[in-house]
This record gives C-alpha cells, structure tokens and sequence, in this order.
C-alpha cells in the first residue's frame, strides 16, 4: 500500500511504502544565510519525519541541493551537529539552480519508518 500525506495537484509532502519514507525538498527561510537555511530545513524535515513515524536516526539517504558551493563547509557545520552520532546517513552534495534565487539550500530525505 502506498499513502501519501499533504497531498496536492502537483506533489505529496511525504509518500510511505514498505517502511519507507520518501520527503519532497525542504528548503529554509528565504531571507536567511546557508546555515540559518540549513537549520529551518532540517527543522522542517524533523517534523516531516515525525509525522511519517520516523526520525533523524532512520535517515537512509540525504541529497543536499547548494545555490553555491562556496556554502558547503558552512551548510556541513549545521548538518554536522544535527545528525545523531553514529547514524549518519547516506549523503550526497552538489551545486543547483534553486526554485527561487533567495534560495540557498534544498534537501531530499529517504527515511525508513515502522510499517
């Protein structure tokens, strides 16, 4: 079975198969520096989890989309203290064009949950 939560014409805000999570991006407040995007983005993530069943501990991957990646130490800061030690997903980074230019940061999470 397939469920999917905060759903609209265009997407679903989570999708839930086989104890899998799946999390449209999450991007941060607009106005903000990378590490103050970063931070309301994982925070955005947290509740998305929360509300699949999961947690930042059954992250399975991680795609983090930059603007720039002159930001990547300062974004890595932020990840860094965020992930639970010893449940570091895995992780990949690279350098995108963003939805809208205040844009700095956008995460893609793949989670498990307990089906």
């Amino acid at each position: 079975m397939i469920e999917r939560i905060e759903t609209n014409q265009r997407m679903s805000k989570i999708v839930k198969h086989n104890g899998v999570v799946y999390l449209c991006g999450q991007v941060g407040i607009a106005e903000d520096s990378v590490a103050e995007q970063t931070r309301e983005c994982l925070r955005r993530v947290e509740d998305l989890l929360a509300k699949a069943g999961s947690s930042p501990s059954k992250i399975l991957q991680a795609i983090v989309w930059l603007a720039d990646m002159e930001d990547f130490a300062e974004m890595n800061a932020v990840w860094d203290n965020w992930v639970p030690e010893g449940y570091a997903p895995a992780r990949a980074c690279g350098e995108a064009k963003l939805a809208r230019p205040e844009l700095k940061v956008e995460m893609i999470v793949t989670a498990a949950y307990d089906a």
